[in-house]
């Protein structure tokens, strides 16, 4: 089951939702993206998990169905659960798809519920950014220091650490930018992927300080000890980290307006 969770209360950039980019609003750029990424696969859900009666209209506006879910949920992922909680069938994996990345690489979706097949008990995706990439992030940062998200990988692909700021901090930057073009930080993609048990597991657990001071509901996840598999994909043409302030919206506008609009047209 594919959730978008879409809550009305967005402190840095209220309704966000509803918020129109180039003309189209954020959820209905959502639902056509998962719709896309989502293509003839059997067997997989997509609903709109929100807590505003207009948000769950518009999600219906758009032929995608709406589950009104408690707004004392604070998370993406407690969302995710209540909407999986709502159906008559209960769902092996639940993917939390948030609502505020409308512009995925292409196949990330699909990458996911591959990894969540082969075993993994929770999947997200990451982008290796090369040196140019890392650092259009870091100028980014310098307006939007809380929008984007870094993470820090082991060798065999489980996630070590998650932050706000860009980790890890590389000491001898000269030497390795003269060794090759790819940079040592992954960036995050705003995609999770649960068997339903780790999601139930992680919901029942309260929030953690560092989650709290980070304001990344998957360091919780971390602490209760969940490994977190991530997944590699392509880097889009196209950039993709989340809407979460005003800049984001003008910085995605004038991508759009640099290189045409990458979200489908709603089936």
């Amino acid at each position: 089951m594919v959730v978008i969770p879409a809550r009305a209360g967005s402190s840095r950039l209220p309704r966000k939702p509803l918020r129109l980019i180039a003309g189209r609003s954020l959820l209905h750029r959502t639902i056509a993206m998962a719709r896309a990424a989502i293509g003839t696969r059997s067997g997989v859900a997509l609903v709109v998990a929100t807590d505003d009666d207009e948000i769950a209209a518009h999600a219906q506006a758009a032929g995608c169905d709406a589950v009104m879910t408690d707004s004392a949920i604070a998370t993406g992922s407690g969302r995710a659960l209540a909407a999986a909680r709502a159906q008559a069938t209960q769902p092996d994996f639940v993917i939390n798809l948030q609502g505020d990345s409308p512009f995925q690489p292409e196949g990330v979706l699909g990458a996911v519920i591959e990894a969540l097949d082969a075993g993994a008990q929770v999947a997200t995706p990451v982008i290796g950014l090369d040196w140019a990439a890392l650092d259009a992030l870091r100028d980014h940062k310098q307006r939007s220091p809380f929008s984007g998200t870094t993470c820090a990988r082991g060798a065999d692909g489980r996630a070590l650490w998650f932050s706000k700021t860009i980790i890890p901090a590389i000491r001898d930057e000269g030497r390795l930018r003269a060794a090759g073009s790819i940079s040592p930080v992954w960036r995050h993609v705003g995609l999770y992927g649960y068997a339903y048990d780790a999601l139930a597991r992680f919901e029942a657990s309260p929030p953690t300080a560092l989650e709290n001071l980070e304001g990344l509901e998957q360091l919780r996840l971390l602490e209760l000890g969940i490994d977190i598999m991530t997944v590699p994909v392509d880097p889009p043409v196209f950039d993709s980290s989340g809407i979460d302030t005003e800049a984001d919206i003008q910085r995605v506008e004038a991508l759009i307006a640099a290189h045409g609009d990458p979200t489908p047209a709603l089936s």
